[in-house]
């Protein structure tokens, strides 16, 4: 059960949170793609002409050459660290795009094309979601939406929200900050590799509509389906397809001639128009690396959450995107928002912790060097990573993408460097750690679980385990935290429970009740980690799984040796629950080794997405329940077991005691796998 713990948390994704299974069926994988040894740099490609900036009264702009070559420096040394094929940048300051440029690769096959910052379309992922609220404000401005009305005013009846035993209804506003109460759902559903298998919008919300788990405006829990309810409601009140609301009103009006939300699939009668063959002949394929080299993965289909993750785009047009919300909403004659909304894109509507900035509506905050904001959004889809970062004290935007997983640490820190190299302050040691928190080490210790994850079903299995982060307190003070995304470093600011990262500018907050953490909310306060009790541990899960396979191989040994020895010694009652306990034993068994083959095909994060959730796992699942139904049986009989007494044909004292151990493991083992949702094939 300790691989289960270490594979899965290896093979998931950041925001998004999920995880799937390889079916047995699957194709073979094609080879790996040997890397390169050298990705070439495209050529930077000049700048169109731009009105003559306005420069920000205190702020040097930026120097150009200084910023390229400081920029180089970083891209290359990622990419050959943490084998990235391809990288498209661009950097905006004061109504100019001082950097435009594509490393590495967007395709290898069948020849190697370099990455063309003008041409080449890097998947948005999240960053979608702020075009999706800027369409929103557009409708608010209009008097057509309101943000403290319920989003069911706005939504076909099919896909309404529903009560689900809550009074408060969804609001548009709680939709913009991620608190609209759902679970996060994504295996099996969230992306598509098969065309053909691609949902209308309306239906994919009416099928996978996540159950409700927060009261509205409560509980931090990013959500993809929220983001997707808020464009179906745009396509409702314009009576337009969402990709046209965004063709018409966004990307049309600013020259984003290259960005689109619509996917390369064969055009169907019930999906909106596909990708325009020019684009889709652009689009950067995605990559993960093997170790051997760079294997393609598929294409991933999002038409169907087309507003949540959708949108396809160049550096180039970013370039202009982040230019125009600078701007404050206008490009050149273009006017897409009013002053108010764009101040509304960098002012925290809600805070979930007064350490905390939250979400601007839909923008999300980002602490940064010198203690400045930025505003944007990052995004990841199975194989692309991005970040788009706007700094509106600074007059700078910051847009980067990536086409491998392997990017995340790049697009997570490219404008934090630069803000830090150009704008300081200057890097530092690291700051010693806290007398006062190694002091008050216990209130915050202990491990921590993702309010952003699935409630029910087996999906449930998947985010506690690849949800959950260890906090603990070093000798010298400083606080640390462990999870799937890495180990970070945090030192104490005050004595409230608010942290800055030890080596970095990120931020944390810990909620505190009488003393003790009860949760812990990132700086950008689209999610929050509630702690969890001692019985939520994850010791339960692994050590009452290790138990049960050891006492499910000494129950089997012990029947091959009693047969040997020819001991039969028992009441026809002690011989009927052996029975039920040597059934169970293979098929904890049989459920660990379909499991152990489901966990052998999930290093590709990709399989577990697609595939979701497999024979593999649904047989480990079911053996699983069925030896959980065997051992309620098992301690209703147990009593049954001891009233052979001294008799000479009933068990030992010793075989009654090994087989009241065994039993009580076996349960306690099925009450864990109950509570995390191990045990229920059928809500997968």
């Amino acid at each position: 059960m300790r691989l289960l713990s270490r594979a899965v948390a290896a093979a998931a994704l950041v925001c998004l949170l999920g995880l799937s299974t390889v079916s047995s069926a699957q194709a073979p994988a094609p080879s790996p793609i040997p890397a390169p040894r050298a990705p070439p740099t495209a050529a930077v490609t000049p700048a169109p002409a731009v009105p003559t900036p306005v420069v920000i009264p205190g702020v040097t702009p930026l120097p150009g050459p200084e910023l390229e070559a400081f920029v180089d420096g970083v891209i290359r040394d990622a990419i050959d660290a943490d084998h990235i094929p391809g990288v498209t940048v661009s950097v905006v300051q004061n109504g100019q795009t001082v950097l435009k440029k594509g490393y590495g690769f967007a395709k290898l096959q069948p020849t190697a094309r370099p990455v063309d910052p003008d041409r080449t379309l890097f998947r948005l992922a999240s960053i979608s979601k702020t075009f999706t609220w800027i369409a929103v404000m557009r409708e608010v401005e209009a008097g057509r939406m309101r943000l403290d009305s319920p989003i069911n005013l706005y939504l076909p009846e099919q896909v309404q929200v529903r009560d689900q035993g809550f009074t408060t209804p969804v609001r548009v506003r709680d939709l913009m900050t991620h608190t609209p109460g759902f679970e996060d759902r994504a295996l099996g559903q969230l992306f598509e590799r098969d065309p053909a298998r691609v949902r209308p919008q309306l239906v994919y919300l009416r099928q996978e509509r996540p159950r409700r788990v927060f009261e509205p405006g409560t509980t931090p829990a990013y959500s993809n389906y929220g983001v997707n309810l808020a464009g179906a409601a745009l396509a409702y009140v314009s009576q337009q397809p969402f990709e046209r609301i965004i063709e018409r009103d966004i990307t049309g009006p600013l020259g984003m001639t290259r960005t689109t939300f619509r996917d390369p699939y064969p055009a169907r009668p019930d999906l909106p128009a596909p990708m325009p063959a020019s684009l889709a002949a652009d689009v950067a394929d995605g990559f993960f690396w093997t170790g051997a080299g760079w294997r393609k993965r598929p294409y991933e289909f999002t038409s169907h959450g087309a507003p949540a993750g959708g949108a396809s785009s160049t550096a180039a047009d970013m370039a202009r995107y982040m230019t125009m919300i600078l701007n404050g909403g206008t490009l050149d004659s273009a006017v897409i928002y009013n002053p108010g909304t764009a101040a509304g894109f960098r002012t925290p509507q809600w805070r979930p912790h007064p350490g905390v900035a939250g979400p601007a509506r839909g923008f999300l905050a980002f602490p940064l060097p010198g203690g400045r904001t930025g505003w944007g959004h990052d995004g990841a889809l199975l194989s692309f990573r991005s970040s788009m970062i706007l700094v509106p004290e600074l007059g700078l935007g910051v847009f980067i993408a990536a086409n491998g997983e392997s990017g995340e640490r790049l697009t997570a820190e490219l404008a934090g460097r630069i803000v830090q190299r150009f704008y300081g302050p200057a890097p530092t040691l690291p700051a010693p750690g806290s007398q006062w928190l190694k002091a008050n080490a216990s209130a915050f210790q202990g491990q921590y679980v993702a309010d952003r994850r699935a409630f029910h079903g087996l999906e449930r299995l998947i985010g506690l385990v690849n949800g959950r982060v260890e906090v603990r307190v070093t000798d010298a003070g400083v606080l640390v935290i462990s999870g799937r995304n890495g180990t970070s470093r945090w030192i104490p600011v005050g004595t409230t429970g608010q942290f800055r990262q030890a080596d970095g500018w990120r931020t944390l907050a810990f909620e505190m009740n009488n003393g003790r953490a009860v949760r812990y909310i990132p700086g950008h306060g689209a999610n929050a980690y509630q702690r969890v009790g001692v019985f939520g541990a994850m010791g339960w899960f692994t050590n009452l799984g290790l138990l049960t396979l050891i006492a499910s191989l000494a129950t089997l040994c012990g029947v091959g040796l009693r047969m040997r020895l020819r001991d039969y010694r028992e009441t026809p009652m002690q011989r009927r629950v052996s029975l039920i306990q040597n059934t169970q034993s293979a098929l904890w068994l049989l459920a660990a080794v379909t499991a152990g083959v489901w966990l052998g095909k999930t290093g590709d994060v990709a399989a577990i997405f697609f595939d979701w959730p497999g024979g593999w796992l649904l047989t480990a699942s079911s053996c699983a329940l069925v030896a959980t139904i065997l051992s309620a049986a098992n301690l209703v009989l147990l009593p049954l077991v001891w009233r052979g007494g001294r008799r000479v044909d009933s068990w030992t004292l010793g075989r009654k005691l090994r087989f009241t151990a065994t039993a009580l493991i076996f349960a306690a083992f099925s009450v864990v796998l109950a509570l995390w949702g191990a045990i229920y094939p059928w809500a997968s």
